[in-house]
């Protein structure tokens, strides 16, 4: 199994996929740290301050004004208050919900990568991992060797998940030390608040907790590399299903694109509550962020989400293992 896990890496570098990769989030994390530095500057010079507190109250009141319009969705509303809410508390308690340096930098880039941006990058892997042998004709020699099928496989299901580990760590570490560059590498005990309560446009706090960045940073690429792994299980069972790179590549990038979509539409529209793509901003229960549709919570989008996993791990192993070779 060793050999067979070793000789799938090999194919994997020699496409130069995770180069590509690292490129792509290189260039990203650049320009997402020059919009950040940019942003802190138009703030400081429209305060004239750099203290973070009145840059608090401000989002607060301009919240507050949008709420004050009679154009914006009711769903949207409750969000406002949410925020309005949250921010007040932070407030309140003297913390610095966005405290300057690399390690809230990155914690920001991964929270908002996780329902598409690193998804995609999976993507990029695992929908090619199988589906490529049929492009390439080489799936014959290799199933005439004798190994068996399932661990044929599970060779390929291994070396895509050592990839979205690598990945998820590789978006990490590029994002840490590129902001750090214009940021500074500090934060990394700085107080976030965690366990806020979400019910209609209400915030609960009495349940929650402080802890420091890095632990909650820990949680954040747990929940990522979860999500990641899932996503890459169902590009994983298309690559076996869809003998086209470029087909099961356009399904899974349409699923997750209408999944951003359906996020901001499907507040009245509870069975969507099981669809995989409306389910993988799992970050957002760390934040206190209103879930898509009410009564959603961590565990019932993570158990959604485990049953797509075991679905598709199964049902790929079952069709890799019967089909026919042509």
């Amino acid at each position: 199994m060793n050999k067979l896990i070793a000789n799938e890496m090999m194919k994997l570098v020699a496409r130069k996929r995770l180069l590509v990769i690292g490129a792509i989030v290189g260039i990203l994390v650049i320009l997402f740290t020059f919009a950040q530095y940019k942003e802190v500057q138009t703030q400081r010079e429209k305060l004239g301050t750099d203290d973070w507190r009145d840059s608090l109250q401000q989002q607060i009141i301009d919240m507050q004004n949008r709420l004050g319009s009679s154009r914006i969705s009711d769903d949207w509303r409750e969000q406002i208050q949410v925020s309005v809410q949250q921010l007040q508390f932070y407030l309140d308690q003297d913390i610095n919900p966005s405290e300057p340096g690399a390690v809230t930098f990155v914690r920001m880039f991964i929270e908002n990568s996780t329902d598409l941006f690193i998804p995609l990058l999976i993507m990029i892997v695992a929908s090619d991992l199988v589906s490529s042998e049929h492009t390439l004709g080489s799936v014959k020699l290799l199933l005439t060797r004798p190994v068996k099928r399932w661990r044929i496989l599970l060779s390929k299901y291994m070396t895509l998940l050592l990839a979205t580990s690598l990945i998820v760590t590789m978006t990490g570490l590029l994002s840490y030390v590129i902001s750090g560059i214009v940021f500074g590498y500090h934060g990394w005990n700085a107080p976030i608040i965690t366990g806020f309560v979400v019910d209609g446009g209400n915030v609960d706090t009495s349940s929650i907790r402080l802890i420091s960045q890095w632990k909650f940073l820990l949680m954040d690429f747990g929940l990522v590399w979860f999500v990641a792994v899932v996503v890459g299980t169902l590009a994983f069972m298309l690559s076996v299903l869809i003998r086209s790179t470029a087909a099961s590549m356009g399904v899974m990038l349409a699923s997750l694109v209408s999944g951003a979509i359906l996020n901001n539409m499907v507040s009245s529209w509870e069975s969507a509550k099981y669809f995989f793509m409306v389910n993988l901003k799992l970050t957002n229960y760390l934040n206190g962020v209103a879930p898509p549709i009410t009564g959603m919570t961590l565990l019932s989008s993570m158990s959604v989400l485990l049953i797509w996993w075991a679905a598709a791990l199964v049902l790929s192993f079952f069709v890799f293992t019967r089909q026919d070779v042509y």
